[in-house]
């Protein structure tokens, strides 16, 4: 009996023997090899030109500050003003000039933060509440049933009944037929309110 059950695992077919040396399984998921292509969409130029200001007066008031410490004449009104009133001062103006060279840096940072993200898989949108907090909500493209054009504005209807508009961009034509290309493709309904872009 041992005999027989031996003799029969032995009759059996390997998976190796039919498939070659390696067995090979095919699997259900396949990671994509990179990552899927993003495109950015920045604030227009009119909300960039006030953080810009900001920094480019911050960074005169920081080099004003450095030139009074290192190389202005002992004699001169600069150096009076500002190394000699520093003594006078609860706060010196060495450390209050790099304050306000790291805000306005922040600012350009946050500014720059601002915009659209479309992807293959989603959309983000990034934007700052009136206070200044920043906000990002991300969807993907099951979750809209609709993009609306409405020349360079663009809106989004939602699964769940609401409607989010998205916020100016810089490149609004190229945000507009992008947007129609992706809701082509997932074969979501776009609707265009002005088709003549201003």
């Amino acid at each position: 009996m041992p005999t027989g059950v031996a003799e029969s695992e032995s009759d059996r077919v390997s998976v190796t023997d039919v498939n070659g040396s390696v067995a090979r399984f095919d699997m259900t998921y396949s990671p994509p090899a990179h990552p899927r292509n993003r495109s950015k969409f920045g604030p227009p130029l009119r909300m960039r030109i006030p953080s810009a200001l900001y920094l480019a007066g911050a960074l005169v008031l920081g080099s004003v500050v450095c030139y009074a410490y290192g190389y202005a004449p002992s004699s001169s009104r600069l150096f009076v003003w500002v190394v000699e009133g520093d003594r006078g001062r609860p706060v010196p103006a060495s450390i209050l000039a790099a304050i306000i060279v790291v805000s306005a840096l922040a600012t350009v940072v946050r500014t720059q933060m601002r915009g659209v993200i479309v992807s293959e898989d989603w959309l983000e949108v990034r934007a700052l509440l009136p206070l200044g907090v920043p906000r990002a909500r991300r969807w993907g493209w099951p979750q809209v049933l609709r993009v609306v054009v409405d020349r360079d504005r663009i809106g989004l209807e939602l699964w769940d009944g609401t409607f989010e508009r998205l916020p100016e961009v810089a490149r609004a034509a190229d945000l507009a037929s992008l947007m129609v290309m992706q809701a082509a493709r997932h074969r979501i309904d776009v609707s265009v309110l002005d088709p003549t872009p201003q």
